[in-house]
């Protein structure tokens, strides 16, 4: 097999490979069939990340000022309890600076630990797709960056961060429907 030969093989398979790739990570499951409904989750999922992120930005923003007046992450926890009760979806902030403010914002289970390691090191995202009581739930979790030094007022451990680095995360449970 000559040079040029080789490197067309290579290149086909590192094509093939990519492509295997980006159609696993687009909803399509082991059988090679695409997955509408866990796409549909997914887009909810990005929708409710861009929401709340958005929100607790424009909140910190506006309406906090001082260390008296109280944190966005306190009332979106609450907000997130009134999705959860109501049986939308599951939300929550999980700690990836090993200082959490609450202990309730320490990673809960393997699957958050490993997503803490993996948005540490760079990735976007984790994600995985589980059953409860035959039902099917899309766990996802997003970085939450620090984005403004207005976020020291309510957390001074954040002070020597980086701009864009990951000092927490929003894990979701979502169900696939």
């Amino acid at each position: 097999m000559t040079n040029r030969t080789r490197l067309a093989a290579l290149a086909a398979a590192f094509a093939i490979g990519l492509a295997f790739l980006e159609t696993r990570s687009h909803g399509e499951g082991t059988t090679g069939k695409t997955d509408p409904a866990l796409e549909r989750t997914r887009k909810q999922v990005r929708m409710l990340d861009d929401l709340y992120k958005t929100a607790v930005v424009l909140i910190t923003d506006k309406y906090v000022n001082s260390d008296t007046d109280l944190p966005a992450g306190t009332a979106f926890k609450a907000l997130f309890g009134a999705m959860k009760k109501k049986g939308w979806h599951e939300v929550r902030l999980v700690d990836a600076t090993g200082e959490p403010i609450a202990a309730s914002n320490s990673p809960a289970d393997d699957f958050e630990k490993e997503a803490i390691q993996q948005l540490l090191s760079g990735k976007s995202g984790h994600e995985q797709v589980v059953e409860k009581e035959g039902k099917r739930f899309l766990r996802s979790v997003t970085p939450i960056p620090v984005v403004m030094k207005k976020c020291i007022t309510c957390h001074p451990h954040y002070e020597n961060a980086k701009p864009g680095q990951a000092i927490g995360a929003l894990a979701y449970t979502v169900p696939i429907e």
